[in-house]
C-alpha cells in the first residue's frame, strides 16, 4: 500500500517510477486470494480513520487529496459497532466516540473523568513528529486511568491494530492509533480490500507508473554511498537515481550488498488466522458486532507466546457480515478469529505436523470464541494461515505482522538514494501505510 501511494504521487509529478512487487497480487498482507471458488480478504479487519464526505481535516481526508481519489470511489460501508470483552466488563465502541464514553461511565464510572482527559491529551500531542523519541504509552495512559482492567482494554485493540512492542507500544503510535480506532472508527470498501487495491494499481498506471508483478529484489549495490542498482531475482539489473523500500528496515538492511547491520532488531509479534464460512448469518445467533477485541484471562498479555505455536487467550474476532451494507450483502457468513503467535515454533514443523498445529489452533480459537456452541454444526468451509504464510507474503523476519519494534519515523539511511516507507517507517494499518508512502514521497523525493 504504501509503495503504490509513493509511486502514485510521484508519478503525478512526472518523475519515472517502477514499482517491484514479488507477488502476482499486490497489497502485501493487506490483499486477497481466491481458494475453491470464493474470494478471501487477508489482514483486512477493517479501515480505520472511517470519516463522513466532507470532513477535511482528518487522515483519510487528507490522503484522498494527496492522490486525487473522489471519496465516493472507496465505495465504504462503516462498521454497526465493536467490542472489548474481559473477564466481567464489556466495552463498546462506534463510529460516534459517544457510545465509549457512555459505557465506560457505566463500566468504570471512577474513571470516567480520567479518561476523558487522555482523550484530550491525545487529541493535542504531536504523534506525527518525525523526530520524536520512544516514550512507553503504558506509562503516559497509567498517569490518567488507575484501574488495571481498564487500562488493558484499552490497549487490547491498539496494540492488535498496531503494535510490534510487546506489552506496550510507543505514545506517538498509540495516538495515531487511538484516534484511528476510537476517535475516528471502522470501516471498509463495500467488496472488500481489492477494490483498494485496483484503484490505486489504475490510478498509477494512469500516470504513466510501470507496475512489475512477479519480481522480487535479491540485492542492493552500493557505490559512494548510495545504491548505484537493484539486482532482481531473475538476475536482471535496475539502475534508478533514488530508492524507496516498503519491504521493513531489517529487511532492507539483509538487501544491502555485504549486509549492513540493521538500527532495529526484528519483530517477533506474529499471528494465526481462521476463517470460517457459515451457513447463517452470525446475526441469526446473537451476534450483531463488527469486531470484537478479548482476553479470557484476568492479565492481558500482548506477546510472543514462545515455545508454542499461538495463544488463543485473547485476540480478535472479525464479522464482516456486520458492516452497515446498504446493499449487496455478503452471501454467506463469515467469522475470522485472529491470535497471537510464534513464528519459530512453526518454522521447523514437517508438513504433517505442521497441518496438525494449524487443526489444533482452528479448534482452539473456536473454543475461545465465546460462541463456540452456536458455530456448531454451521461450518461449511475452513481456511487458516500462519506466521509461515506471514512471512512469504511480506517478507518480514519472524513473519512480524507489524514489523520491527524500532521505526525509522524518518525514513532516511545511512545511504543518501535509499529511504523507507511503510510499516518500519511507523505509520501503521491501511490509512497509516498509504500516508507512509506519500509523505515519504513528498519528503525526500520530491523536495
Amino acid at each position: 500500500m504504501s509503495g503504490l501511494a509513493a509511486g502514485i504521487r510521484l508519478a503525478y509529478y512526472g518523475q519515472r517510477v517502477c514499482i517491484l512487487e514479488k507477488h502476482a497480487i499486490s497489497g502485501g498482507l493487506n490483499s486477497h486470494y481466491s481458494k475453491d471458488g470464493r474470494r478471501f480478504d487477508v489482514g483486512l479487519h477493517a479501515m480505520t480513520n472511517f470519516v463522513q464526505k466532507g470532513v477535511k481535516a482528518a487522515p483519510l481526508s487528507k490522503l484522498l487529496r494527496q492522490l486525487k481519489i473522489r471519496y465516493d470511489e472507496l465505495d465504504l460501508v462503516e462498521q454497526s459497532f465493536s467490542l472489548i470483552e474481559f473477564p466481567g466488563a464489556k466495552v463498546r465502541f462506534a463510529n460516534n466516540f459517544g457510545l465509549m464514553a457512555e459505557d465506560i461511565a457505566k463500566e468504570f464510572p471512577s474513571e470516567i473523568d480520567g479518561f476523558l482527559k487522555l482523550v484530550e491529551h491525545v487529541k493535542n500531542y504531536d504523534d506525527v513528529s518525525l523526530n520524536a523519541q520512544y516514550v512507553s504509552s503504558r506509562e503516559v495512559v497509567a498517569t490518567f486511568i488507575k484501574d488495571p482492567v481498564l487500562l488493558d482494554m484499552i490497549f487490547c485493540p491498539v496494540m492488535y491494530y498496531g503494535s510490534a512492542v510487546e506489552d506496550d507500544m510507543d505514545f506517538s503510535q498509540f495516538c495515531i492509533m487511538f484516534k484511528s480506532l476510537y476517535l475516528e472508527g471502522f470501516c471498509r470498501p463495500q467488496i472488500g480490500v481489492r477494490h483498494l487495491l485496483r484503484i490505486l494499481q489504475k490510478k498509477f498506471k494512469e500516470n504513466g507508473g510501470e507496475l512489475k508483478m512477479r519480481c522480487g529484489v535479491k540485492k542492493l549495490y552500493k557505490h559512494n554511498g548510495r545504491v548505484s542498482a537493484v539486482e532482481l531475482e531473475d538476475g536482471s539489473m535496475l539502475e534508478g537515481t533514488k530508492i524507496l523500500s516498503s519491504v521493513g528496515v531489517c529487511e532492507t538492511y539483509n538487501l544491502l550488498e555485504e549486509g549492513d547491520k540493521s538500527p532495529s532488531k526484528p519483530g517477533q509479534l506474529s499471528f494465526v488466522e481462521t476463517l470460517l464460512i457459515l451457513d447463517k448469518l452470525p446475526k441469526d445467533f446473537g451476534r450483531d458486532e463488527t469486531i470484537t477485541f478479548f482476553c479470557r484471562e484476568d492479565k492481558f498479555n500482548y506477546r510472543c507466546p514462545k515455545g508454542k505455536t499461538h495463544d488463543p487467550m485473547s485476540g480478535v474476532i472479525c464479522i464482516p457480515n456486520n458492516f452497515q451494507f446498504s446493499d449487496k450483502p455478503l452471501e454467506e457468513g463469515i467469522v475470522r478469529f485472529t491470535s497471537l503467535a510464534d513464528y519459530n515454533s512453526w518454522k521447523d514443523l514437517s508438513p504433517e505436523d505442521y497441518l496438525a498445529a494449524k487443526d489444533v489452533f482452528v479448534k482452539d480459537q473456536i473454543k475461545h470464541s465465546g460462541f463456540a456452541d452456536k458455530l456448531e454444526g454451521h461450518i461449511v468451509y475452513t481456511d487458516a494461515f500462519t506466521p509461515m504464510t506471514v512471512k512469504k507474503f511480506t517478507s518480514h523476519i519472524n513473519g512480524a505482522i507489524y514489523g520491527a519494534p524500532g521505526k525509522v519515523k524518518d525514513g532516511t539511511t545511512p545511504y543518501e538514494n535509499l529511504y523507507l516507507c511503510g510499516t518500519d517507517q511507523g505509520f501503521l494499518g491501511i490509512v497509516g501505510a498509504l500516508l507512509s508512502g506519500i509523505s515519504m514521497a513528498n519528503l525526500h523525493l520530491l523536495r
